[in-house]
């Protein structure tokens, strides 16, 4: 069912998209800085549910590409994205109807909205990955046999460029991760435009309501003085995701955080607070594995994302800091992102880890059995 988003709905989304980004997807707060000043012009942006798309539909999703780490240091002008899906329309030769996002995650589950609001279009409420990855074939809308070219890039500068490689979505990446790198480290795309039938085949749905309901699940159990991960898993547990729990709490103790070939790559080493084990998280722009004294317990493509102890906020990676009391907190992925096909895009070895995919929830049991 459609509604209507409004600027009191923001803090609640990005709070939402920060969790499902696993670290990644850039500063979820500029996002949401620049929807909101956009809704003062227009009020409310519309979110269709995919049932309400037909084959006549164009939907063109906008995006951020590059390191969010670099992100913090360049902010946007604010016209970049309409400006890429403007040049994509062009070439083309269809203007889009709806607009959506490619992840859920950080900034840029709030980049169609700051869209929506600048055109006037809707946005759908479903998205390419189910959570944040750091490159542009990896995503369910490619899984499933959508082609991401013509790609659209814009700058700050004004300028926009088209990326054509057929079929091959891996090399859109490299081509546009290429281009981004020379754009300074940050730039705005337009991709995998496609039909309404095709969303609804390919695209992970309504993950911007899920992004809400998560988000004002942490506020509400704060103003509660409830315990905001007790009630994520509460809340999960009727969703796609199912699953949610925490694998390990301690005190940040060494990030070392890095920009190479366009991401944020790094680890990240957290200590309990007594019994002397660790959690060793190793992330490129999103957490990818998370291992406990030396022991997987959860890795790509379920989620990993770092919660802060007392209130239950998101901490995004390259705003994780030495001190910072936290929860690692584990989300299982939907079946569809767990499949053979699915997997081969991006589940482990698409990262150059060696570890087979083995979902979370099998991971802790073993963990259990090992320390009985």
């Amino acid at each position: 069912m459609a509604f209507e988003l409004t600027v009191g709905d923001l803090d609640d989304l990005v709070r939402g998209a920060a969790l499902l980004g696993t670290g990644g997807g850039g500063d979820p707060q500029i996002g949401r800085t620049l929807v909101a000043e956009a809704l003062g012009e227009t009020g409310t942006i519309t979110v269709l549910d995919p049932d309400d798309l037909g084959p006549g539909d164009f939907v063109i999703p906008p995006a951020l590409m590059g390191a969010p780490s670099v992100l913090v240091e360049r902010l946007p002008r604010g016209s970049e994205p309409v400006d890429a899906l403007r040049a994509l329309e062009s070439f083309a030769g269809r203007t889009a109807t709806a607009t959506m996002p490619i992840e859920s995650g950080g900034i840029n589950s709030t980049i169609p909205l700051f869209v929506a609001a600048r055109t006037g279009m809707p946005v759908v409420d479903a998205d390419g990955m189910g959570r944040a990855f750091p490159e542009l074939q990896m995503e369910t809308f490619a899984v499933y046999g959508v082609t991401g070219s013509p790609l659209a890039i814009a700058d700050e500068r004004g300028h926009t460029a088209i990326i054509c490689t057929g079929g091959d979505n891996k090399k859109m990446e490299t081509w546009a991760r290429a281009l981004t790198i020379r754009m300074g480290g940050v730039g705005y795309i337009a991709e995998y435009g496609m039909d309404g039938d095709t969303v609804r085949r390919t695209a992970i749905p309504r993950t911007l309501s899920l992004a809400l309901l998560l988000g004002r699940t942490i506020r509400a159990a704060r103003e509660s003085h409830r315990d905001p991960v007790a009630a994520l898993s509460e809340a999960l547990a009727s969703t796609l995701y199912e699953r949610g729990e925490v694998i390990f709490t301690g005190k940040v103790v060494d990030v070392d955080r890095r920009t190479v070939d366009g991401f944020t790559r790094g680890t990240a080493r957290i200590a309990d607070f007594g019994a002397g084990s660790h959690c060793v998280i190793d992330f490129q722009n999103e957490y990818l594995i998370a291992r406990v004294d030396g022991v997987t317990r959860v890795l790509v493509p379920d989620l990993i994302t770092m919660l802060h102890l007392e209130t239950g906020e998101p901490i995004t990676a390259e705003s994780l800091r030495f001190g910072q009391r936290v929860r690692v907190f584990a989300i299982s992925t939907p079946a569809m992102m767990r499949t053979p096909e699915a997997l081969a895009v991006f589940g482990p070895a698409a990262f150059g880890l060696a570890e087979g995919f083995v979902p979370f929830e099998r991971l802790a049991t073993r963990a259990g059995e090992s320390h009985v």
